[in-house]
């Protein structure tokens, strides 16, 4: 990224105010206006830089997958590619690396060989030092479960711990009956319920009936007609 003169001159003062704000003065006028829109003008064109990097960058691995895929007839290519994007800041991947060692074991002249085995090796150096730096941030990171995913749970119905099978499962108790409600000491007593009357003596032996005597007289009402 490279500045004109006049992005310098609004650069250098942006930094001077950040470094001494007392510098500015207290009460706006025509010129701090002017300093204010070409800082704003400034900070949208670093944005439109850092974009059209992004798209440069962009371009330059599509292209450089292009011509990965057509090797081994593209070599001189593939090797002028891959130097830009590593120039840009890419980090070569294991398609490039597998590519350059393909290409580092095919017949090839003295010079273009040292050229792919150079090439070789920064690569190499390049994703090891990749591999290095994420593995100290996996070590620096804070312990505990990673985001997206959840603990893992028990689910019933496997094996028993004290043994295997059906043999070791123990039997899972029955949950106990809830117990009854007892009686509210403070609720009123209503009137018992009606039960069955209780039978009389009466009821329970009748008295028997005396036995007439043979020949006796019947009464008026015993004659026949």
């Amino acid at each position: 990224m490279a500045f004109s003169a006049d992005e310098l001159r609004v650069l250098r003062r942006a930094l001077a105010i950040a470094l001494h704000p007392e510098s500015v003065p207290r009460h706006s006028g025509p010129e701090r206006d002017e300093e204010v829109r070409e800082c704003l003008r400034l900070a949208e064109a670093v944005d439109e830089a850092a974009r059209e990097g992004g798209r440069l960058r962009a371009f330059l691995l599509a292209d450089l997958a292009r011509y990965r895929a057509a090797l081994p007839g593209a070599v001189v290519g593939y090797a002028e590619r891959l130097q830009d994007a590593l120039k840009a800041g890419y980090r070569p991947g294991a398609d490039d690396l597998a590519a350059l060692r393909r290409l580092c074991a095919a017949p090839a002249g003295r010079e273009e060989a040292g050229r792919r085995r150079a090439l070789l090796a920064r690569c190499e150096r390049l994703a090891e030092q990749d591999v290095r730096a994420r593995l100290a941030d996996r070590a620096t990171a804070p312990d505990g479960p990673l985001p997206g995913r959840g603990r893992l749970l028990a689910l019933p119905g496997g094996r028993a711990s004290g043994g295997t099978g059906a043999e070791g499962a123990e039997p899972k108790p029955k949950p106990a009956p809830d117990p009854a409600p007892k009686p509210d000491p403070k609720a009123p007593k209503g009137p018992a319920a009606p039960g069955r009357p209780i039978p009389t003596p009466g009821e329970v032996f009748p008295p028997r009936r005396k036995a007439t005597p043979p020949g006796a007289v019947r009464g008026p009402e015993a004659r026949p007609a």
